[in-house]
């Protein structure tokens, strides 16, 4: 199946290039959303990742399982860097991802499916309690019109 294309302008070269509409939606969604709507993608980064690695595990590609397991690392790193250490909330999330982080790291060691499903289920977690928040919050934005 050929992946569809758009082309578009290059203003440093000058010419015309090929361009992804899906990567550009990408993009575009990140360049758009919310502080908030950022941290639901990142959990949903990490979750997406750990499945990579999972399938990459069972089928022993474990450079592709390494990247993947990185690429999640590299998620909850952001996260615990981005805390405001000023709440109480901030340091007990900072501890979970700092085990979710050392769990990732004893997954990538061992090629670990369980533990990844470990991290994963933190990550559900935290995602769907953040997504609840944020509709919340959402909710009382509009209704106050």
């Amino acid at each position: 199946m050929v992946e569809p294309t758009n082309w578009g302008y290059d203003e440093i070269k000058g010419g015309a290039v090929m361009v992804n509409p899906y990567q550009q939606y990408k993009e575009n969604a990140i360049l758009t959303a919310s502080p908030e709507e950022l941290v639901l993608m990142l959990y949903n980064g990490i979750i997406r990742f750990i499945e990579e690695a999972k399938g990459t595990i069972e089928k022993k590609d474990y450079m592709a399982a390494n990247n993947s397991i990185q690429r999640a690392q590299d998620i909850i790193t952001e996260l615990m860097l981005t805390l405001d250490m000023n709440y109480d909330i901030s340091k007990n999330l900072y501890s979970l991802y700092d085990y979710m982080l050392r769990r990732l790291i004893d997954a990538n060691v061992k090629k670990d499916v369980t533990i990844l499903e470990e991290v994963k289920g933190f990550a559900i977690e935290l995602r769907d309690t953040w997504s609840v928040a944020l509709n919340k919050v959402r909710e009382k934005v509009y209704a106050k019109g």
